[in-house]
């Protein structure tokens, strides 16, 4: 009975459920109510209550949450690309959920991509992002984020290699500036970030690590917003693994664990090669095996099938 304990224990732990090992538990244990109680009295999911072992409420909520994974994966992976990456910015910003998703699609996507998103925006929810963000973003990166989900960025590999590195220069100053002026509401800041192709970003980057010793990435990783959207632009698959490794860590929150699925549904058909390689540059461990490790059941496969397993 002890190994069935732990069977059923472990089909709860981790993302996901499985299912596999919870039917096989519920097809032995039939007939038998003596072995659910015994269960009960031995789980961490049930306390004592008077005269019988009462469900813990944060066990049935993250029940819930768990087995919906699954459901989440599927849904998501079947819709238009437009569609899905609408309504995970209406959640945001409807929601009060972190604003760093709407930097990913803003600046992870291709300008095609992020229009087709906006087109799908106005058919669902018969406003713009851009009006959405406009009034419901009232923090000071307010303009920033306005002028991300406009963009039309040049996708073409011509670079002015002079105005790349005037441009650096620009960024340097406005972190210099930062006792007097938050970098996330300077205007040149917010033109480039904006408006510039991410070749001519990469470039532009590139000469900001050789001018002042350290990346752009490090100098902004403190800045609201400002972090996320030079790490996106810069170098996607960088960012997409590290997103991907937080919601395997313990202290993970929903939010957290959420992404895991966010990124690779909307990646799978796109660099999920490249994003799998630099994870395993960063963390020293395949991506495929922390999916086997963290997850569980029909989530756990699907996942699988979606990184090219």
């Amino acid at each position: 009975m002890a190994e069935e304990h732990e069977a059923l224990t472990g089909a709860f732990s981790g993302l996901g459920v499985d299912e596999s090992s919870l039917l096989s538990v519920i097809t032995q244990w039939r007939k038998q109510p003596e072995k659910r109680q015994g269960f009960r009295s031995s789980s961490p999911f049930f306390k004592p209550h008077g005269s019988f072992e009462r469900c813990e409420d944060d066990f049935v909520r993250s029940l819930k949450v768990e087995f919906a994974r699954f459901k989440n994966i599927t849904v998501l992976w079947a819709m238009h690309p437009w569609e899905r990456d609408a309504r995970w910015i209406h959640h945001v910003l409807h929601k009060a959920h972190p604003f760093n998703i709407v930097v990913e699609i803003a600046c992870t996507r291709s300008s095609d991509e992020l229009l087709g998103a906006r087109k799908a925006y106005h058919a669902l929810f018969h406003h713009s992002i851009e009006e959405d963000v406009a009034y419901r973003v009232k923090e000071n990166y307010c303009n920033l984020l306005v002028g991300l989900v406009s963009a039309y960025r040049y996708e073409g590999s011509r670079v002015d290699d002079d105005v790349a590195k005037s441009e650096a220069k620009a960024l340097g100053h406005a972190i210099k500036s930062a006792g007097t002026e938050d970098p996330v509401e300077n205007y040149e800041v917010i033109r480039i970030l904006t408006t510039r192709s991410k070749a001519h970003l990469k470039e532009t980057f590139r000469h900001y690590n050789g001018l002042y010793g350290k990346s752009i990435e490090q100098d902004f990783a403190g800045e609201s917003c400002l972090g996320e959207t030079v790490q996106c632009l810069g170098s996607s698959a960088s960012y997409f693994s590290k997103v991907i490794d937080k919601a395997f860590r313990e202290e993970a929150d929903k939010n957290a664990k959420d992404a895991l699925t966010r990124v690779v549904v909307s990646r799978s058909d796109v660099d999920i090669e490249e994003i799998k390689a630099v994870y395993e540059q960063q963390h020293k461990a395949k991506l495929e095996d922390k999916i086997v490790k963290n997850t569980r059941g029909n989530y756990r496969d699907a996942l699988l099938s979606l990184v090219g397993v």
